[in-house]
């Protein structure tokens, strides 16, 4: 993805503030070996562009100056109730520099799997984007995973899929944190006929008086 940035002159609360209310957010670039960079980017087209996967996850190529610059998105600072990005920060891209990245999860094949097919299990997705370490032409927009495989019982962890090519999972708390579990689904028209039958039986049993000993039915 492209975006066009521009050199940002101002600082502090005041500036921001002032930019802002002229349709720019202001920004930062740092790392590597050049210094940080104060920029802005038009206010709309940085809306639409954090809408898409991509801009959270891939290489983006920002233009500022006539010059192209890669950098990855680190950091997005929102309004607390306004569709409004108040700030953002981007990170340099080395080509010899290992990253570490958010890249979002793909499921596919579970509607095909024995799990759902055979044994009318729900799959849930446990997690939705993994934290990867990689040199940046490694960086993969997502990871897709393949669940048509998944039965009646089974949990699929980090440790059962296979990364991209150069890409190393990097644990955030887990060593091998739960992908997909599946649970089986209750089958309503079942649930009602087991608690019609239990209440037909309660009903049928006989009455128990003083002593233990059975009342007679009540004749009629």
């Amino acid at each position: 993805m492209k975006f066009a940035a521009f050199t940002r002159t101002l600082q502090g609360t005041g500036a921001s503030r002032r930019l802002r209310i002229t349709g720019r957010t202001p920004g930062i670039v740092y790392g590597g070996t050049g210094e940080p960079l104060l920029i802005e980017i038009d206010h709309n087209a940085l809306f639409h562009a954090i809408k898409k996967e991509a801009f959270h996850a891939a290489i983006l190529e920002m233009e500022l100056n006539g010059t192209e610059h890669k950098v990855l998105l680190r950091d997005l600072q929102m309004h607390p109730f306004k569709q409004q990005v108040l700030h953002i920060d981007f990170q340099r891209v080395e080509a010899r520099t290992r990253m570490t990245v958010k890249v979002p999860v793909h499921y596919t094949g579970e509607e095909e799997s024995p799990a759902v097919k055979t044994d009318n299990c729900l799959v849930n997705h446990v997690v939705s984007e993994l934290t990867v370490s990689c040199f940046p032409a490694d960086i993969p927009e997502s990871i897709n995973v393949d669940l048509s495989g998944m039965k009646k019982g089974s949990t699929l962890h980090v440790k059962d899929i296979t990364l991209p090519k150069g890409v190393r999972f990097v644990p955030k708390g887990q060593e091998n944190p739960v992908l997909v579990s599946l649970t089986v689904a209750v089958n309503e028209a079942d649930v009602a006929a087991d608690a019609a039958a239990a209440a037909a039986a309660a009903a049928a049993a006989p009455v128990k008086g003083k002593g233990g000993k059975a009342k007679p039915a009540p004749k009629k």
